[in-house]
């Protein structure tokens, strides 16, 4: 952690902005919590613990900096609340998202499954494609079990459009 908490460091200096207490404590908590997808909220209640000092405000300037520095991404699942997660520093494009629908969890997907399709937009369309995300909604392993596949198109009503 203290390695990733230098090279951000260094990421703040090289854009002249300093890695303060409270920045720091906000990145921590990310790092402590770094598969969890966290929102503003849910990183705010955490800090808050640790450093009941801070308030909402300085975590959601905090996100929206490393956010803009390119240190985090700000995602959506189409349920309308932006989270948090670290950039993969040696990844080429951003990773992709299982989303269940029934219980709300969030699995990773580090394969890049996208090259050829990326190819044939960009020759296609003539389209220099910086990046791609792709979320999948669905059934986790955790739920398939209680659910009846037969009548999964009740649960497709909780997909957001």
């Amino acid at each position: 952690m203290e390695e990733r908490i230098d090279r951000i460091r260094q990421q703040l200096h090289t854009h002249s902005y300093k890695l303060t207490p409270q920045r720091e404590a906000t990145l921590r908590v990310l790092l402590e919590h770094e598969e969890d997808h966290l929102s503003a909220e849910d990183v705010y209640l955490l800090v808050k613990e640790k450093s009941p000092e801070i308030g909402l405000a300085t975590v959601y300037r905090t996100l929206e900096l490393m956010s803009e520095l390119h240190i985090l991404h700000k995602i959506n699942f189409g349920d309308g609340v932006a989270r948090y997660e670290f950039r993969n520093e040696n990844a080429e494009h951003h990773h992709h998202h299982l989303i269940c629908v029934m219980c709300g969890a969030v699995d990773e997907i580090h394969d890049d499954l996208l090259g050829e399709v990326e190819q044939s937009v960009s020759d296609k369309f003539h389209f220099h494609i910086l990046d791609h995300r792709l979320s999948f909604h669905g059934v986790c392993h955790r739920c398939i079990d209680k659910v009846d596949i037969n009548d999964i198109t009740n649960v497709k009503t909780n997909i957001p459009s």
